[in-house]
């Protein structure tokens, strides 16, 4: 131990007494941290400046009309893009647009045909078709903005057509909301003719009886004709009120079914944006369970599904209530329909406070909780497969259904129209027969027989008028309908543009990019450094002191003190500076350094091992590490996206447990993880002093004819 202890002293003193040596040492010790600060520093925040990123928009879009309503997607499509800062938006002709992309002027173009909004309001036609955005993207530029610009467009698209389905859903509610309330507004006169309907059908056995009477007491019938004379007006106004009653019912439930068609594409189309918000929302659980996932990505999706979740099911009411109603209209044929929905808002609430369940852990700092992502995943799984089955039998069963029931209404409608139309017909017979029976009361019991042979005509039309209303309630309540047609068509459309909005929670919130990629840079500067010092510094005793002989084994481990200890320098001055130079970000600022220092005494270990064992081929050995760790560790992409060989390599690199120690200390420490990462560095540990005590002196022995053979060239020391 003394040895080891005397070659480690020697060093230091020659270090401190030469002061060229001092020089080369402070360099050595400065450099790895110049490599980790610049590279940190360089990768600060590249995805929050990427507003210098031009990207050229054309927009020849002309515009069309929808409903009576005009619409011009691409001017709403450029009037968002002035108020997004986030890429650098163009907005030029098309033909500078290509030009632009083509010479480099632009990153990408994004070209709005002129029948844009033309082709989207095909929706309500019988032959829909897709509209088009033309995406043009020069990627020879630079590698990665073509994935910025292409999320961009992405953006673009998904804007539109959250526009477009708040528009045409808005439209077409409104047309319902406006019958709903001409109905409403007619409601009192339509009770009112009910009413007199039924109290004249009730007062008919005493009009018999009255006539009766009257051919027995031509006194007493003379007083009720004149009483039936004077009702006469009461009862005409009735029955026109009824006619125009009866033809606006009529001419109502038409505007109904018609519109009924015109919705019918619509809901289906809804059905399927809720199904894709829910495989959205099933998507969000793989990215959660994405260990490496940037925690402020994972906070804003879950942000965003919570929102669109709480507006689905502010309007899942409405929609089931509407489903309902419609139902006792189609006598029953929606059941599974409103079943199914009420299915679905269970689970849509149950998504949404798992969903919140998570984002409340991310904002703590934690890892997404993997049975609640679990869960969230089953959930959306059932709620896809519900809207599914719903979309499945919707050509098929639903629309058909709904038709008929609207069908249905429109048929007792048609006849109440006909029977208010025969009771007006009727009226003149009424009059006539009042006044014959007037003027048989000054003929005496003649008079009298007229008006009996008369009145039971009369008597069986306005029984078929009542028994016609009366079959027109059974089949429905007027007052469901009204209801079920002044839905609030505002909010509906906004709901069906939108049914689930993702709400992102952070587990380990990390508020820069420079620094997630801290453990990286640093990690990687330490290796960097350690092979520095290899290059540079001796791992061999030269002209040992007199009387003194070393052996292997002490030469290697006093030499590997020197080493060790500008290793530890080069990690205190790399991480510190980290933090208090750069300002940034790590939770546990002592565990952080720490973790540094036991990064570098590993790397060290491991490169001084190869170069004192093996020489200059030791050398050459630490950099092939370097270099297939910077591609195998998964520092910059994810693990997963590299090819079939790096993701072999992966769980036997230093720097997959090196980088994951610092990361801990970064975002937040989980014990567990740090344990393991320190046990797999041990493990490293005991291979290399293995490697070094065993073959050190064995292969130098081999290979000092090689080496003194080398240095005899002159070139290679």
């Amino acid at each position: 131990m003394s040895k080891i202890l005397s070659i480690y002293g020697r060093d230091v003193k020659n270090i401190v007494t030469n002061w060229a040596a001092l020089v080369i040492i402070a360099g050595l010790v400065m450099l790895p941290s110049l490599y980790a600060w610049f590279n940190i520093k360089a990768s600060w925040d590249p995805y929050g400046n990427t507003g210098d990123i031009a990207i050229a928009v054309a927009n020849n879009d002309k515009g069309t009309t929808m409903k009576g309503q005009s619409l011009n997607l691409g001017k709403e499509v450029v009037a968002s893009l002035k108020d997004n800062h986030k890429l650098g938006w163009r907005f030029v002709s098309e033909a500078d647009a290509m030009r632009g992309v083509r010479h480099g002027d632009y990153y990408a173009s994004i070209i709005i045909p002129d029948n844009f909004s033309a082709s989207i309001a095909t929706v309500l036609s019988d032959n829909p078709t897709h509209a088009e955005i033309l995406y043009y993207v020069n990627e020879k530029i630079n590698a990665v903005s073509p994935k910025i610009t292409s999320s961009g467009a992405s953006g673009i698209i998904q804007e539109v057509s959250k526009n477009f389905v708040k528009t045409a859903n808005g439209t077409i509610f409104k047309i319902f909301n406006e019958l709903g309330i001409e109905l409403q507004n007619q409601l009192p006169t339509i009770e009112k003719v009910r009413s007199l309907v039924f109290e004249l059908e009730k007062n008919f056995p005493e009009i018999n009886q009255a006539v009766n009477t009257a051919a027995q007491d031509i006194h007493t019938t003379n007083e009720l004709v004149s009483k039936a004379q004077g009702a006469l007006p009461i009862v005409t106004d009735l029955a026109k009120n009824g006619q125009q009653l009866a033809a606006g019912l009529d001419d109502f439930m038409g505007k109904a079914s018609t519109a009924a068609k015109d919705i019918a594409p619509n809901v289906k189309q809804d059905l399927l944006l809720l199904q894709q918000t829910s495989m959205a929302t099933e998507q969000l659980t793989a990215l959660l369970k994405d260990p490496d996932v940037d925690p402020k990505t994972a906070l804003d999706a879950l942000d965003r599904i919570s929102s669109r979740l709480t507006t689905g099911l502010e309007v899942q009411e409405a929609l089931i209530s509407w489903f309902d109603r419609l139902n006792q209209t189609a006598g029953g044929r929606l059941d599974f329909v409103s079943s199914k929905l009420k299915q679905v808002r269970d689970k849509m609430q149950s998504q949404l406070t798992l969903v919140n369940q998570i984002r409340s852990g991310v904002k703590k700092g934690e890892k997404p909780a993997m049975d609640l992502v679990n869960k969230l995943n089953t959930i959306s799984g059932d709620v896809s497969d519900l809207l599914g089955d719903i979309l499945g039998r919707y050509d098929s069963e639903i629309q058909p259904a709904i038709a008929s029931g609207l069908q249905k209404a429109v048929k007792s409608a048609a006849e109440a129209k006909k029977v208010m139309d025969s009771a007006v017909q009727s009226l003149p017979d009424v009059k006539k027969v009042l006044s014959d029976a007037s003027k048989g009361l000054a003929i005496g019991t003649q008079g009298i027989s007229v008006i009996q042979k008369e009145l039971p005509g009369v008597e069986a039309k306005v029984k078929e008028l009542a028994d016609r209303m009366r079959k027109f309630e059974s089949e429905g309540n007027l007052q469901e309908v009204i209801d079920l047609l002044k839905n609030n068509f505002q909010q509906e459309g906004q709901f069906f543009a939108e049914p689930v909005v993702l709400k992102e929670n952070q587990l380990f919130p990390i508020p820069n990019y420079g620094s997630a990629m801290s453990p990286f840079f640093s990690t990687l500067a330490l290796w960097v450094g350690a092979t520095l010092l290899v290059s540079l510094v001796t791992t061999e005793v030269h002209s040992p002191a007199a009387g003194t002989d070393y052996n292997s084994i002490q030469i290697y481990f006093g030499r590997f003190l020197t080493f060790l200890t500008l290793a530890l320098l080069q990690s205190v001055l790399v991480t510190a500076g980290d933090i208090f130079l750069l300002g940034t970000y790590v939770v546990d600022k002592g565990w952080f350094i720490l973790f540094g220092l036991v990064n570098s005494a590993v790397f060290m270990l491991i490169v001084y091992t190869l170069v004192s064992v093996f020489g200059n081929v030791g050398k050459a050995l630490a950099i092939v590490l370097l270099v297939l760790q910077l591609a195998g560790s998964g520092g910059t992409f994810p693990i997963q996206t590299t090819p079939p060989f790096f993701r072999a390599i992966h769980p036997f690199l230093p720097f997959t447990y090196g980088i994951s120690m610092m990361r801990e200390a970064v975002g937040g420490m989980i014990w567990s993880v740090v344990r393991s990462d320190l046990l797999i560095m041990c493990v490293y540990v005991v291979i290399t002093l293995v490697i070094g005590l065993a073959l050190k002196g064995i292969i130098n022995q081999l290979a000092a004819g090689l080496v003194k053979k080398a240095k005899e060239s002159k070139l290679i020391h």
